[in-house]
């Protein structure tokens, strides 16, 4: 059984989290909150955001990213993020240099020199200007008919480049393929913050939308040095609260959530998050979430706080069968809670859902 700390922070998080009830705001408002959604699992990412969003469907998040309210790019930790459109320049400017220092060397054992980025920056602009979308194989096509090779890792890791230096920016969804555009065309009224400013609106949405949190949780989460991330929560208007001896962070008022069952997407929030998610997952089954330790979350049932087992889908053409995994045993009363839960996905999904208890 978890803590009585244990329960407090969670219920507290998951009210900063929106994951209470009753559902909140547009898929917009809801990325605006949260500040930024990992987003490489792009199905997953879609999900973490329309669970949170009344009535909002696979399609409506889609629609948000086509009229360029929200954009997906790589501003902190080299790793893709969901993020409101006005945000990502600033965050892009405070999450640069470390990032930038980390790929650099990457960039050395592929073989791409300075030269390289310079060709391909002025073929991305020359390809794309004037509001021109390019799909991703053409984009990189065009790199490599300027000379610059993209095979192998090459092309993300200039993709990724060119995005984290303000000239890319994912453009709408296009089926399944990917596309890029330029970001100053395509979000055409970026916030512009800086130093301590920036310091402290990084700190202050995270821990509104995170909060209870820690400042190593804060630092491991924006990739900001231990000490910028202490200097944004000293900037912030932030309560704190001592629990077992470690110091919290969290927004003036907030309330605990009540208890509402959910099927997270593998990437979501509720324990990305953090750098310590002790609170929501017994130590005992972080290989069950992360086998192998590769990286990959897996989709998690949460009951009361507590994430108690994975699920996996298998899409057919006119239903989803979901097989849900505790880890230990549930009653009656969680697996129904958890049966509608999954009953949201499928009408976010716009398919009907089959669920396949174990026996």
């Amino acid at each position: 059984m978890p803590s009585r700390a244990q329960q407090e922070l969670t219920a507290l998080r998951r009210s900063s989290l929106l994951l209470g009830e009753p559902e909140q705001g547009s898929p917009a408002e809801v990325v605006r909150w949260m500040l930024a959604f990992q987003a490489q699992d792009f199905p997953g990412t879609k999900w973490s955001v329309g669970l949170r969003a009344h009535g909002s469907t696979d399609a409506t998040i889609e629609a948000a990213l086509a009229s360029r309210e929200i954009v997906r790019s790589w501003p902190m930790r080299g790793t893709l993020h969901l993020v409101a459109a006005e945000d990502l320049a600033w965050m892009l400017s405070i999450g640069r240099p470390r990032t930038a220092t980390t790929v650099a060397t990457r960039h050395a054992s592929l073989g791409i020199s300075d030269r390289d980025l310079g060709v391909v920056a002025d073929t991305a602009r020359e390809t794309l200007t004037g509001g021109r979308i390019s799909r991703r194989d053409d984009l990189l096509a065009s790199f490599d008919a300027a000379g610059v090779p993209t095979t192998g890792q090459r092309g993300y890791h200039l993709l990724l480049h060119l995005a984290l230096h303000g000239v890319l920016v994912f453009g709408p969804v296009d089926g399944k393929h990917q596309t890029f555009t330029l970001l100053d065309e395509w979000v055409s009224a970026p916030r512009r913050l800086e130093g301590d400013e920036a310091l402290a609106e990084f700190a202050g949405r995270y821990f509104r939308s995170h909060g209870p949190a820690t400042d190593r949780d804060f630092a491991w989460w924006s990739n900001l040095t231990l000490g910028d991330a202490r200097t944004g929560i000293a900037l912030a208007d932030l309560e704190r609260r001592e629990v077992d001896g470690i110091t919290y962070h969290h927004a003036p008022g907030l309330e605990p959530a009540p208890e509402v069952e959910h099927a997270l997407p593998g990437f979501d929030e509720y324990l990305l998050g953090y750098q310590n998610r002790s609170a929501a997952l017994d130590p005992r089954y972080r290989e069950r979430i992360v086998p192998g330790g590769n990286g990959v979350f897996l989709p998690t049932l949460m009951v009361g706080g507590r994430v108690v087992g994975t699920w996996r889908r298998i899409e057919r053409a006119a239903r989803i069968d979901v097989e849900p995994l505790p880890f230990e045993a549930l009653g009656v009363r969680a697996r129904a809670r958890l049966t509608r839960a999954l009953e949201r996905y499928a009408a976010f999904i716009g398919k009907p859902v089959e669920v396949h208890w174990p026996e």
